[in-house]
């Protein structure tokens, strides 16, 4: 009996946070199949759904869609590039103060978690100052070091939780038959680390993919801009296309949505567990 108040309970909240989660989504497809001006109707369905918006902006019929491919391509090679280094930089800095024991190493990863206490929004004028000073502004670089830079630390932290659980035993039994550094972090560490390493790569990946701030103040160029920015222009204009736009977010909401899905186990389990049986 336990057991079922138990999962009412979960059911009694998970519902209707359900619901609340899912009722913009619902909009956001509701706008996207109905025709001009149809969405503002109040219905739960259109009376004439219609694919018509989504062969504009596939086509790129409309100027605020103009590159909506290359934007769209800008937002996957800035996300995956912010994934992949914040990845490697958080990986070898958490084998570096979990494993090897540098000196200092957990002082720094902790005045780097310290950085979290500004809002990141604080953190953009002197982040703009800084690409400007290095020649780095309206390049895509600006915007992926950015990136790189806000979600190194947490990612550092993360892994290095989860290297703390593993047992020294591996790594001494791998020195006394004389693997050396780089061999400990290639063929012990990244195997054992890969679940979390998925989690972290992944929350990195769709960190970049949803910012907005950063690329809007380092990228001024139409074809050098992510899609995320390109969709805010549209609220500038005096007769706003909301089918359009509307359209454009929900295929924008589709990539994150299946990298989610594809990675779904790493992401929900125990990140500072590891992967050794005992």
């Amino acid at each position: 009996m336990r057991k079922y108040l138990t999962e009412a309970r979960l059911l009694l909240v998970g519902i209707p946070v359900l619901f609340w989660t899912l009722i913009p989504i619902y909009h956001l497809l509701l706008f996207a199949i109905s025709p001009k001006e149809a969405g503002f109707q109040g219905k739960l369905w259109p009376d004439h759904p219609t694919l018509r918006n989504f062969e504009l902006v596939f086509g790129q019929k409309h100027h605020y869609l103009i590159n909506f491919w290359h934007q769209m391509w800008n937002s996957i090679l800035i996300a995956v590039a912010v994934g992949v280094l914040t990845l490697f930089v958080a990986t070898a800095a958490a084998f570096a103060i979990s494993r090897l024991r540098v000196r200092g190493g957990r002082i720094i990863m902790n005045m780097a978690l310290l950085t979290y206490f500004v809002p990141a929004a604080f953190l953009a004028l002197p982040m703009y100052k800084a690409m400007g000073t290095y020649g780095l502004l309206n390049s895509q670089w600006s915007l992926i070091l950015a990136m790189v830079t806000v979600a190194t630390p947490y990612a550092i932290w993360v892994l290095k939780q989860a290297a703390d659980k593993l047992p020294l035993e591996l790594d001494e039994a791998a020195i006394i038959d004389g693997a050396t550094a780089p061999q400990l972090f290639r063929h012990i560490f990244v195997p054992l680390m890969t679940p979390s390493m998925m989690a972290v790569g992944t929350y990195a990946l769709l960190l970049a993919w949803n910012e907005y701030l950063y690329a809007f103040l380092l990228l001024s160029r139409d074809v050098d801009t992510t899609l995320a920015v390109a969709l805010g222009a549209f609220l500038s204009a005096d007769d706003s296309p909301w089918e359009l736009l509307m359209t454009a977010g929900f295929i924008y909401a589709l990539p994150p949505a299946a990298i989610y899905y594809a990675f779904r186990r790493y992401m929900a389990a125990d990140l500072t567990s590891g992967s050794v049986k005992s």
